[in-house]
């Protein structure tokens, strides 16, 4: 049974996916492993976390860099495809996010997913969380290949809230990667950091969880957002 939402509870909740709610990284890392050593160049672990919350085209062009002779579209739907395939196999859930997201559903607050990964991967995420949660997980879903401008640039944000119909600053977003983390800061919407594979300094401009979301509840989401909208009118 749904619970009302405090008054303080923000507009809508703002999700990034990849290393957010799934832990896909060690997914793309493979594929992109993969696919330069066929076009005979090597890929590390280094390489794929200096792409971590990068935008996809601007992630081909590094691939095409490293001798991979494909156009930055036959890159993207070639690592898209071995990812999926992976995913087919095992949906790597982030401890607490299915539940936080669970939490907010509940509670009737609107929500988004918010992602540079393509629309067939971020609509494969979302199918799956439609299945664990018994119901859609998400009323919007912006997708890296349905916005102009890749994070950092804040417009998959600020689309996300032009489709919800709320105010950017009314809204929480929840982000893993820096990329992910300034778009979401630049858009103006309360941003909870939740580093995974790359680490995040301390900053006044978001709320830092170095430990995760599995012990964060929708609660600690209100607390933050109301102290963001009471500094905001100051």
């Amino acid at each position: 049974m749904s619970t009302p939402a405090p008054a303080s509870a923000p507009a809508a909740v703002l999700w990034d996916m990849d290393g957010t709610l799934v832990d896909t990284e060690p997914y793309w890392m493979v594929a992109e492993h993969e696919l330069v050593a066929e076009w005979g160049g090597t890929w590390t672990h280094e390489d794929g976390l200096q792409l971590v919350g990068q935008g996809l085209w601007s992630s081909a062009l590094v691939f095409q860099s490293r001798g991979v002779g494909l156009e930055p579209q036959q890159i993207i739907d070639q690592l898209t495809d071995r990812v999926l395939t992976q995913i087919a196999v095992h949906v790597p859930w982030r401890p607490g996010a299915r539940e936080l997201l669970a939490e907010v559903r509940d509670a009737g607050i609107p929500t988004a997913l918010v992602t540079m990964s393509i629309r067939r991967m971020a609509d494969r995420i979302a199918a799956a969380l439609e299945h664990e949660l018994g119901g859609a997980a998400f009323e919007v879903v912006v997708a890296g290949d349905e916005v102009e401008h890749p994070k950092p640039y804040p417009d998959a944000y600020l689309r996300a809230a032009e489709l919800l119909a709320v105010p950017i600053r009314d809204c929480v977003a929840i982000e893993d990667s820096e990329p992910g983390v300034a778009a979401a800061v630049a858009s103006g919407a309360t941003t909870f950091a939740v580093p995974f594979h790359v680490p995040l300094p301390a900053s006044p401009a978001y709320t830092l969880l170095a430990d995760g979301l599995a012990d964060v509840h929708l609660p600690q989401l209100v607390a933050a957002h109301a102290r963001s909208a009471a500094e905001a009118v100051r």
